[in-house]
């Protein structure tokens, strides 16, 4: 197992306690660091890697709130104190719409939960922690920068996420403090800005009040209990309002149907998409997974051949019948 290396977050970008009201090093040490193992033929192996390592939040007595990607089909677990303890975790579940994941600690964590607060109250230029497990020196001091949709390319969609600026460098699970002293959203990624002709980092959050509505289905049933979203295993992107196929999930429904990398999507059901947004809320009102996803493509040419648009039937499917269940203890 990884130990985790003596980095630090630069000292002028670390929090310090007195610009805060509440016990700072307190709310600092709710923020566990989480290491998974995945099985080499997990379905996410191949994009997420087999070892996986970030933080997670404890919110209730050894329940541990994280980024899901970090835990999706891990066969093991282990949730480490900022002085070093080590305990084991088990995965509670996993929810693909907010991107949550819950652990459950199998040993006493001795760890104090971390109060939710309100994502909904919070404002551009509030102060706010980036706090990552280690304490001050693993900590980000930071503040709201943007609160706007983000579209992900893995068929994933936030109506309003958080945006903090400076960046946290190990982003993944940190917990989002305001000024209360309470949690207001998980780290999920690492995305560039232009601002004044400069690149700058800026993590992606999602807010913590998505999880209010589905946190008692995520601990019962390890999902929320509701008919799944439809999926295609198809990852795009935005070029000059159109929307591009950049990779197809080998298993999934999109390369079951020959999509190719580089594909236009033109339209779902008959309806002109010219965003990742109005593709995914169209292929979503069309009902639950194994709903039929009537596309309408355009496969580029080469110099010598033409591209050709065609009408093609995507059957979804629900995204976890391809996840490894995770082990029993």
């Amino acid at each position: 197992m990884t130990v985790l290396t003596e980095w630090r977050v630069p000292p002028a970008n670390q929090p310090r306690a007195s610009d805060y009201g509440f016990d700072l090093d307190r709310a600092l040490a709710s923020i566990v660091g989480l290491h998974a193992i995945i099985p080499p033929d997990a379905f996410s192996a191949e994009t997420l890697g087999t070892e996986r390592a970030g933080n997670g939040v404890v919110i209730d007595d050894g329940l541990v709130l994280t980024i899901g990607y970090l835990i999706t089909e891990a066969e093991s677990v282990w949730l480490h104190r900022g002085d070093g303890h080590v305990v084991e975790g088990h995965v509670l579940g996993f929810d693909a719409v907010t991107g949550f994941g819950l652990v459950q600690a199998l040993g006493r964590l001795d760890v104090e939960p971390l109060p939710l607060g309100s994502s909904a109250d919070v404002r551009i230029g509030d102060r706010v922690v980036v706090g990552g497990a280690g304490g001050r020196t693993r900590s980000v001091a930071s503040q709201i920068v943007a609160k706007q949709e983000f579209a992900g390319y893995w068929e994933y969609l936030l109506d309003e996420a958080l945006f903090t600026y400076p960046a946290h460098p190990n982003w993944g699970g940190t917990g989002l403090i305001n000024e209360r002293g309470e949690l207001i959203g998980i780290g999920s990624l690492q995305l560039d800005r232009e601002r004044d002709g400069k690149a700058e980092h800026v993590n992606m959050v999602v807010p913590i009040d998505l999880l209010k509505p589905i946190l008692d289905d995520l601990r019962k049933f390890g999902r929320v209990n509701k008919p799944a979203r439809p999926w295609l295993g198809l990852y795009s992107t935005e070029i000059d309002n159109r929307v591009v196929v950049i990779g197809i999930s080998a298993n999934g429904p999109a390369a079951r149907a020959e999509l190719k990398t580089g594909d236009v999507i033109l339209a779902v059901d008959g309806e002109k998409v010219t965003s990742q947004t109005s593709f995914y809320k169209k292929m979503w009102a069309l009902g639950a997974a194994g709903v039929d996803v009537p596309l309408t493509v355009h496969h580029q040419g080469s110099a010598h051949h033409e591209g050709v648009t065609f009408d093609v039937t995507v059957t979804s499917t629900d995204r976890f019948k391809l996840l490894k269940a995770p082990k029993l203890h």
